[in-house]
């Protein structure tokens, strides 16, 4: 039995449950092991607990972190105070037994609804290590100006006020939606005013509002077939129907085949994630035109259109649009880092006020300190400058992997895509079996993710997507000779290429 007078044994029994390694406040750890003292009847009722200050200086700690403590046990019931004499364990607590007993793990698969099992098949078991090669869509983080970034961020948050820190519902930052505006009309020939731009909180949330707000349950939503897995996953948590349109070397094929009506279309044209393709000028103008005569809208994915490795960035679809049905959608995952959790929508003037009111309702509104950051960044030009850099790195990199899957494979592994983006694809024997291929690379730290994985159906062919742009030189270049290793072991036959 512990109690105040045995002082070295209480003593011995709440240091040993305080660790300082670990996160958990000192004052929560202090907390939980008297409060299983109490449950257990180590404690019992009416016992005098030490002195705040003799408990503090014994556990070398601040005196707060004990009175803290003791103050949470007085709320939840189990100790009381007394004027001038303490504090004490209360008087009438039930028996030991009667408290419940500490939860076990749950052993088997607790049941989830048919929505989550269904989205869990979709994005599939393994998540692909952003560490590794050949991780897609993963930039290269080292590279970014770090300190340029905190300097910025740190002068925001001092000057902040307390209206920064509020519940908003303007869409975004107005510095940033400006400075967003100025970046698209030069670089990306987007025609728009900052009211249409609505800043989000990642590219996950402004698919979710888009699915939610413009589209009823069981409506179809058309969609690039291979495709973005986490725009699947979107459609499908909102209730639509997704329709796999096959794509070809312009582009999605919807042309000449037996389709459901559409209420969205999904599209990356600039860059068809992930075979790479490029959406022909007479095919996008065909898009627009069937998606004005079927009253549905086109969203248009640019994930990673500023990364262009041959000639100048193509300009967006958006600004062909003279119908108002084109949503343009981008991110700051790819060219800055995935954690700033930042994306944006370009709107149609008409859906500006609703959406953004669904936006306020729906999500509440993200930091505006960190957006009015990222204002800074982009106007005093650090944005641009670290594109035009990271551009040239990108393209240095593919153009080093294709040479070293050539020297190992020659024409025996061809690779799809590569003018733009941070990925190629790669095209395997036909009748592989591209997951397995994917497991046995997985196992040697390689993640290369099966085209297969993008598929609602079967594959156009077998093939594995590769990204390049988030590890260095070095260690993709070891990564592309294992790579070739692996797949030499599974009798994939060398050809050399023609000279």
């Amino acid at each position: 039995m512990l109690n105040g007078t045995n002082l070295p044994a209480l003593l011995d029994y709440l240091a040993a449950r305080l660790d300082r390694q670990v996160a958990e406040p000192l004052h929560r750890q202090l907390y939980r092991a008297l409060r299983q003292a109490i449950q257990q009847g180590l404690l019992a009722g009416d016992t005098a607990l030490p002195a705040s200050r003799v408990l503090a200086q014994s556990l070398a700690v601040a005196r707060n972190t004990v009175l803290h403590a003791y103050e949470q046990l007085c709320a939840e019931g189990f100790c009381q105070t007394r004027v001038g004499a303490g504090t004490f364990v209360a008087a009438h607590l039930p028996e030991p037994a009667a408290w419940p007993a500490r939860q076990t793990a749950i052993s088997e698969a607790l049941p989830l609804s048919r929505r989550a099992a269904a989205w869990l098949d979709v994005m599939g078991e393994r998540v692909e290590s952003a560490s590794a090669a050949f991780a897609p869509g993963q930039p290269d983080l080292a590279a970014f100006p770090w300190l340029v970034w905190w300097r910025l961020l740190q002068t925001q948050q001092r000057g902040a006020q307390a209206g920064d820190f509020d519940y908003r519902e303007e869409g975004g930052h107005p510095a940033l939606k400006q400075a967003l505006v100025g970046y698209l009309q030069l670089s990306r020939g987007v025609v728009c005013e900052p009211a249409q731009v609505l800043v989000c909180s990642g590219m996950q949330q402004a698919l979710d509002l888009l699915g939610r707000a413009l589209a009823d349950a069981g409506d179809t939503v058309w969609m690039e077939e291979p495709g973005y897995r986490g725009a699947r996953m979107a459609w499908l948590a909102t209730g639509l129907s997704v329709c796999p349109v096959p794509v070809d070397e312009e582009g999605l094929d919807w042309q000449g085949r037996a389709l459901p009506v559409p209420r969205l279309v999904y599209v990356t044209p600039s860059h068809q994630y992930p075979l790479g393709s490029v959406m022909s000028l007479a095919r996008r103008q065909a898009l627009l035109a069937e998606a004005a005569r079927q009253g549905a809208w086109v969203v248009e994915d640019d994930y990673d259109g500023e990364f262009r490795h041959a000639g100048r960035p193509l300009a967006a679809m958006q600004g062909l649009d003279s119908s108002g049905r084109v949503i343009y959608l981008g991110t700051f995952s790819k060219v800055m880092f995935p954690a700033l959790r930042l994306a944006y929508l370009v709107v149609p003037a008409a859906l500006v006020a609703p959406l953004r009111l669904l936006q306020a309702r729906l999500y509440r509104e993200g930091d505006y300190t960190t957006q009015a950051a990222l204002a800074r960044f982009i106007q005093e030009g650090h944005f641009g400058s670290h594109l035009r850099r990271m551009r040239g790195v990108y393209a240095r990199r593919q153009a080093k992997l294709r040479k070293v899957l050539e020297g190992e494979l020659g024409e025996a592994l061809p690779l799809l895509g590569g003018e733009a983006g941070m990925h190629v694809t790669a095209r395997l024997p036909a009748g592989w079996d591209d997951a397995k291929v994917s497991t046995l690379l997985a196992q040697q730290g390689i993640a290369a993710p099966p085209l297969s994985a993008y598929c609602a159906a079967e594959p156009p062919f077998p093939g594995l997507v590769l990204g390049y742009a988030g590890v260095d030189d070095a260690s993709l270049m070891l990564a592309a000779v294992r790579l070739a290793q692996v797949l030499r072991e599974m009798g994939i036959r060398s050809s050399p290429i023609p000279r």
